[in-house]
């Protein structure tokens, strides 16, 4: 769901408050992921976009809503690391992977990196308190951290 330029606080629990439904009618959702309005490089440049606080409470509030929606995911990508790490402490449950390359975002002006490596994601995840885990696209789990695991690994 995008968030953080022309919406109203109304219209926003109305779409969470319609995707519940949607859910509970077909539990076809996976994950719910806020991405937020990049405001560069566009015609809507001139309104701010969300805070930090603004992505924070996008996810808590999603978390709270969609309890339905087994995965709610902070995107790093769009986020940037810290705020994604804090995020987890927010009802977030998944950042995403290593991705190779992003083009969409960082085509809008994001200035994130654009590709993290395996061991660098595995330790941020953990100094936020949080258990690396691997999974495919559909969230089976493929390799879950213990904590006698290497970092690099």
């Amino acid at each position: 769901m995008l968030h953080g330029h022309i919406e109203t606080i109304e219209e926003r629990v109305d779409h969470l408050n319609r995707l519940r439904l949607l859910q509970d009618d077909t539990g076809g959702f996976q994950t719910y992921i806020p991405l937020s309005f990049h405001n560069a490089g566009n015609e809507w440049s001139h309104l701010p976009g969300p805070t930090a606080m603004d992505e924070l409470r996008e996810i808590a509030i999603g978390r709270l809503m969609l309890d339905n929606i087994p995965h709610v995911k902070a995107y790093w990508i769009m986020l940037g690391i810290p705020i994604a790490q804090t995020a987890l402490s927010f009802g977030a449950n998944d950042v995403d992977g290593t991705v190779v390359e992003e083009k969409i975002y960082h085509e809008a002006g994001a200035s994130t990196p654009q590709a993290v490596k395996r061991e660098e994601l595995v330790r941020w995840i953990r100094d936020a308190g949080r258990v690396p885990v691997e999974r495919d696209t559909v969230y089976n789990e493929l390799w879950r951290a213990t904590p006698a695991d290497p970092v690099g690994v």
